[in-house]
């Protein structure tokens, strides 16, 4: 094994520069630009490969605030859905970033100290981390935010997409998101395609499909982008490509969980921590308010910090609840090909209500909105779907793909 050598040390170590250990790098320097911040991250780039997108209205003026650096785009005119029995205009402003932005805007604004890109982690401690080839930051307190650790104690499903930029060769005249397009064939899962206007002539295309297992078939997923491009006119040159595999939470021990991957006295933040949205895997909203939170509290100790991440996740995931219960609704009531009416029954109700169950902020009213009137399953179905558990969210071993 390599000895540890001397490295930065840091009031605060940050290991992950995605979204969550991102943002938290960004609220620190806007609360104390004083502080020593050390971001770690495995990829070149912070951010990684992917596209965020959000209602405005899912952030506080201070959320908007910490996000107010970033190149984004922007909806004010609204977003259309369409599925077999209905289509529908949405006015509700639909906002985007992308990850290079993400990472033009942290390089920019942190100090050129505190990124460290291509980095790996060999292990971590309450002191700090050691980096591949022996490097040691110490640290006053350590955030973990690398990512979901797939564990047994969870069960649910799979949300599965592949998206493909695309530059058309003449203006595509798309002048809103299409955020579900299920009017798509289902292949065995709920499958909708969502559609980004990111230029007159460049569209972000993504197939999505919430399904029983983690398999990615990048060929079938790939060819049906296709199809659908030439089907509504859209012909061009591929810029980039995105893929994705993540875990659709239907029930679990949270508990149990942060038994196993916690490190006694290092915070975890993130989907590490399980801190995003069970049923759409919604993660910008969730991760602003956890930055926010340790902006707020940025001269605990490690030990404290670590105590405050696991309450606030506790938190989340009493809150969220409900949305893991809609998700073995979804999951274990409808047959595949008919989950998409679960989506086309809920897309009829009030724009408000539809943000604020993407922001896990449904209000009472709107539960007992969403589980009224005529059900798009049959009864007996959504009891024994309540009843019953999904198999753990633990796929064999090289069935995963996350991109």
């Amino acid at each position: 094994m390599t000895p540890a050598t001397s490295g930065a040390r840091a009031d605060i170590a940050i290991l992950g520069g995605g979204l969550a250990g991102g943002l938290i790098a960004l609220a620190l320097r806007r609360a104390d630009p004083s502080l020593a911040v050390v971001l770690v991250e495995a990829g070149e780039m912070l951010g990684g490969n992917h596209r965020w997108s959000w209602f405005e209205s899912d952030l506080t003026r201070d959320g908007a605030a910490l996000l107010a650096p970033f190149r984004k785009i922007h909806w004010p005119a609204g977003y259309d859905v369409h599925f077999p029995e209905h289509s529908r205009r949405l006015d509700s402003t639909y906002v985007s970033l992308a990850s290079a932005d993400f990472d033009a805007a942290l390089r920019r604004e942190l100090a050129q100290s505190t990124i460290h890109t291509g980095r790996n982690v060999a292990s971590v401690d309450a002191r700090g981390a050691t980096l591949e080839g022996g490097e040691r930051i110490e640290a006053r307190c350590v955030i973990d935010a690398r990512g979901f650790i797939l564990s047994d104690a969870f069960e649910g499903g799979w949300q599965v997409f592949m998206g493909r930029h695309l530059r058309t060769d003449a203006p595509h005249d798309v002048d809103r998101p299409i955020v579900m397009d299920a009017k798509v064939r289902q292949h065995d899962a709920f499958r909708f395609v969502y559609t980004l206007p990111l230029a007159a002539d460049e569209l972000f295309v993504e197939d999505t499909y919430y399904q029983d297992s983690p398999v990615l078939d990048r060929t079938a997923l790939s060819s049906r982008i296709e199809r659908y491009c030439d089907a509504m006119g859209w012909h061009g040159e591929p810029l980039a490509f995105e893929t994705g595999v993540l875990p659709v939470v239907t029930g679990g021990d949270l508990a149990r969980y942060q038994r196993e991957v916690r490190v006694p006295g290092v915070a975890m933040a993130g989907a590490r921590a399980m801190i995003s949205h069970p049923l759409t895997s919604y993660t910008l909203p969730f991760a602003v308010e956890t930055a926010l939170l340790v902006a707020d509290n940025r001269d605990l100790p490690g030990e404290q910090m670590a105590a405050l991440l696991e309450a606030h996740a506790r938190r989340v995931w009493q809150r969220t609840g409900f949305y893991r219960m809609l998700g073995k609704m979804l999951f274990g009531a409808a047959k595949p090909e008919e989950r998409y009416r679960i989506f086309s029954r809920f897309y009829r109700l009030s724009p408000g209500l539809i943000e604020r169950f993407y922001a896990a902020r449904s209000t009472t009213p709107d539960k007992l909105r969403v589980l009224t009137g005529k059900p798009p399953v049959p009864i007996p179905h959504a009891l024994r779907a309540l009843a019953s558990h999904r198999p753990p969210l633990a796929p064999p071993e090289g069935t995963a793909d996350n991109g």
